[in-house]
């Protein structure tokens, strides 16, 4: 199983031949590492601010490749953490500026395509999250109520009754849920070789293949020479432990996929999702998906074990348990989904911080910036990013140079096997606590309680 067994590898349309790889030594003023969302939004508003920068981007396989080219296509105003946690941390008014700021990038992402001519198939629908038990339906209530009291009307988020929820999608056992406009359905994958292609017609050097195993202030080493840069930014997300000194800084976590044939008109008659609507219920061990632009169900969700020392491998994309679990899921959401073939599988790592923080920064002395840690909410996260760093690297101080995120240090992760112990046991916590709430309908509060103790 691998990169290559994904819906989106199968209908982007592209050759995926690699770049070349770095010729050798070479001099720039920014080198970034990785050629995801991070470092192709970086690049592409460092462009648009100083296009006579010379920036190049080293990439260990091709762009595209990690969590930028294989996740649930959820352009969402989902910023980690919560409103709640940026209010308790930050502050009130912080708060509403990162929510104001996520809502113009899910926007921004949407016009950036439509400027550059870009088919991502874009649908801004929102995201119908149902709940589907009595303690689901609780949590909804208190986190809309969290939403108002720390917001007020910004995010616009609304509670569903049973009626309202359906009317987005007719799922099973729906007894509620909430509501947000602020998510956008598209292709991932077509959004970052789009954005590779772009950069590499404007005169950014974009060398594939290219193995960096050090940052360091003023370089990255990488297996087929040295990049010299007066800035270095590190855009490698659940890679991050793989470099050298950055072993603890991330964790990467898998989240599996599937993708199903298109479903008939009649099918989705019975289901709903008119407008694309992505969708999730509030159970805690995550589920996401979407109604494809060619009328599939691309459908995810987080119940893959951390592995042992921050590996990342081509085979832990495929978990015969998880994927044959998350059919059993959509099956049981959407019934009439078991008339229909599963026709990919497949998965990759997101990056989670210690404390589910994301950030983004520049430490100009050394000449080192970087961001990530979005806990699996990137897609628009990573624009907003980008255009964070292009301010920070060219400095001009702007609103978005102010939010908390900028500058957020977390710590490091415990080292083996603590971690692995306790994350793992996180895991089948969560899954333990959703398992008590669908029997008793009570809130489970074990969850409650884990959540508190990683600082979420």
């Amino acid at each position: 199983m691998s990169f290559e067994d994904s819906l989106w590898h199968s209908t982007t349309g592209d050759s995926f031949t690699p770049r070349p790889p770095l010729p050798g030594d070479i001099d720039v003023d920014v080198a970034i590492v990785g050629a995801g969302y991070t470092g192709l939004w970086t690049a592409y508003y460092l462009h648009g601010v100083d296009p006579s920068l010379r920036i190049a981007i080293v990439e260990r396989e091709i762009a595209g490749f990690g969590a930028s080219g294989r996740n649930g296509g959820w352009c969402s105003s989902l910023f980690p953490p919560a409103s709640s946690g940026i209010a308790r941390r930050h502050g009130a008014d912080a708060a509403v500026a990162v929510r104001r700021a996520m809502h113009d990038a899910v926007v921004e992402v949407g016009r950036v395509a439509d400027v550059e001519g870009l088919d991502i198939d874009y649908a801004r629908g929102g995201t119908i999250s149902l709940a589907r038990n009595q303690a689901q339906l609780s949590r909804a209530r208190e986190l809309v109520e969290d939403e108002r009291r720390v917001t007020g009307d910004v995010e616009g988020l609304e509670l569903l009754s049973k009626e309202e929820a359906e009317e987005h999608a007719r799922a099973t056992r729906v007894v509620g849920g909430e509501y947000t406009p602020h998510c956008a359905a598209l292709h991932p994958l077509r959004l970052v070789r789009g954005l590779a292609e772009r950069l590499e017609s404007r005169g950014v050097s974009l060398f594939e293949r290219t193995t960096a195993s050090e940052i360091k202030p003023g370089a990255v080493v990488t297996d087929h020479g040295t990049v010299r840069a007066e800035i270095v930014v590190r855009a490698t997300e659940g890679y991050t432990p793989s470099l050298r000194g950055h072993r603890r800084r991330l964790i990467p976590l898998y989240s599996l996929m599937i993708a199903t044939e298109p479903l008939s008109e009649e099918a989705w008659d019975q289901i709903g999702l008119r407008r694309r609507e992505t969708f999730a219920d509030l159970r805690h061990m995550r589920i996401y998906g979407q109604r494809t632009a060619d009328n599939r169900f691309a459908f995810g969700g987080r119940g893959a074990p951390y592995h042992f020392g921050s590996r990342t491998k081509a085979s832990f994309d495929r978990n015969r348990r998880v994927h044959s679990g998350l059919r059993e899921v959509l099956v049981d959401l959407f019934p009439v989904v078991a008339d229909f073939k599963v026709t990919h599988e497949w998965g990759g790592a997101l990056a989670i911080p210690r404390d589910w923080h994301a950030s983004v920064g520049l430490d100009r002395a050394r000449g080192l910036a970087w961001a990530g840690g979005y806990v699996g909410d990137g897609v628009a996260t990573t624009n907003l990013a980008g255009r964070t760093l292009a301010q920070l690297i060219t400095s001009q101080e702007n609103g978005f140079t102010r939010l908390p995120w900028v500058g957020h240090s977390s710590r490091s992760w415990e080292p083996e096997p603590l971690r692995w112990l306790g994350v793992n046991g996180g895991r089948l916590l969560m899954s333990s606590a959703d398992r008590s709430e669908n029997r008793t309908g009570k809130p489970a509060k074990r969850a409650k309680a884990f959540a508190r103790f990683i600082g979420y």
